[in-house]
């Protein structure tokens, strides 16, 4: 009987998700779900949640919770991670400081100055819950779906021996979408995806064997296509390869779309995908879950469960699972790693986003990849600030934050470096609660 434990498991949309997706093998049939959080109601609501899917599956799995890190990890084969340091009062405060300073951010969950200081927040914790996994689990598999992925997993990887990988939705979400778009079957679409966490990109995207990149030049002249992710669109024109994450996220990530009101309102205001580029609107969506959770969660309790929900989803994990402790099915799929020599333009070490599969001996790259000279100089400038943030926490260097961010694109594109410095020192104090690993919070 195998063991899985959720930390973080009052992400109960996403435990939801990911308890449904093993249920769908019939090896962990029998499984021991373990659910650990620090929010003792929301803990509640998630035993009670995913009660709810074992019984409707009629599976046999025994579920469990606890607020005890040890007593949830105790003997675990596969640990999930799902945690956010800090709610929304603190997050907030990521995306408003730089607002102040003319650097307009919409999520702030990945790189630049919000992402890097929601990593430092973070990272201590990632940390204790890895040192724990070392004394009671210390042959489980790890996958972690907290953000800011590629630094969180690079600060992981660089102080342990545990096999920890991050997971995200960006890769197979945006195949998806593109299948969509080329009115093909997604599972007919084939593709090598490279690069780093959010700042990935489609090497190659095939049909049963045909080129679809020009299919796909002429599908985003379709006004219905063309509203839908306009960052990414323009990204694609002239880049020349399509990237992973959604358009909000991405105009952060670079100096074109952000740094004037009439880019902004043109780019990031007026997509009809998911996350318009407004952090008023992301903000009161995240205010809005905080006040209504409890409510719509209740609601979701008390009705049925139709059997299409029970069905497995998109997330990777319970494939993973399969394919190591399962029927050993091989599984493709992008995991995120310290690059080994990888992608052989991006600096080693660096968190790197690439093709691997993955079977009963575990995770394996399935290639070297060589980014195109433009993308390579746009993404390894990203690799290396993270690094360098990195650097910053396992050094506890403020120093270094503030270089990190002072090369960030889009807050070079609208501060000068002692805006910069002012805004940094600012951040720095503002969550010097979460930053006493530090040794000194002057810059």
């Amino acid at each position: 009987m195998r063991k899985f434990t959720f930390i973080g498991a009052g992400s109960l949309e996403f435990t939801n998700e990911l308890v449904r997706d093993l249920m769908t093998f019939p090896a962990f049939d029998d499984c021991e779900l373990m659910l650990m959080d620090i929010d003792e109601k929301r803990l509640s609501y998630a035993k009670r949640g995913v009660e709810k899917i074992v019984a409707a599956g009629g599976h046999h799995a025994t579920v469990k919770s606890t607020m005890d890190r040890r007593e949830a990890l105790e003997g675990a084969d596969g640990v999930l991670i799902t945690i956010l340091q800090g709610g929304v009062e603190v997050w907030r405060h990521d995306i408003e400081i730089p607002k102040k300073y003319g650097v307009d951010i919409c999520v702030g969950d990945t790189r630049g100055p919000s992402g890097i200081f929601r990593f430092l927040r973070t990272a201590p914790e990632m940390l204790a819950i890895i040192r724990d996994v070392e004394k009671y689990c210390p042959d489980a598999i790890v996958l972690n779906y907290t953000n800011p992925m590629a630094m969180l997993v690079s600060y992981l990887q660089a102080q342990t021996d545990v096999q920890v990988t991050g997971l995200c939705h960006s890769v197979q979400g945006t195949a998806e979408m593109l299948a969509e778009w080329l009115g093909v079957a997604k599972e007919d679409l084939d593709y090598t995806c490279v690069g780093i966490n959010h700042q990935a990109f489609y090497l190659d995207l095939s049909c049963k064997g045909k080129d679809m990149y020009p299919a796909l030049s002429e599908a985003i002249k379709r006004p219905e296509v063309a509203g839908e992710e306009p960052v990414r669109i323009e990204m694609f024109k002239y880049l020349r390869y399509f990237p992973t994450e959604s358009s909000g996220h991405n105009s952060e990530y670079n100096p074109w779309f952000r740094k004037r009101p009439d880019l902004i309102e043109k780019y990031c205001t007026h997509g009809t995908g998911w996350n318009p580029g407004e952090y008023a609107y992301i903000l009161k969506e995240y205010l809005d879950r905080e006040d209504n959770w409890e409510r719509e969660y209740q609601e979701w309790l008390d009705k049925p469960i139709p059997a299409e929900e029970l069905e497995r989803g998109e997330e990777y994990a319970s494939n993973i699972f399969n394919a190591i402790y399962g029927d050993g099915t091989p599984f493709p799929f992008n995991a995120n790693l310290r690059n080994n020599g990888y992608v052989t333009n991006i600096d080693e070490g660096a968190c790197v986003e690439v093709p691997v599969m993955v079977d009963r001996d575990g995770i394996k790259v399935k290639g070297t990849y060589t980014l195109p000279p433009h993308l390579d100089a746009f993404v390894s400038h990203s690799a290396k600030l993270e690094e360098m943030a990195v650097r910053a926490a396992i050094e506890g260097d403020a120093e270094l934050v503030f270089q990190a961010i002072l090369q960030d694109p889009l807050t070079q594109s609208v501060c000068s470096m002692e805006e910069i410095h002012d805004m940094v020192q600012e951040m720095l104090e503002k969550n010097k609660e979460y930053l006493s690993y530090f040794k000194s919070l002057v810059i």
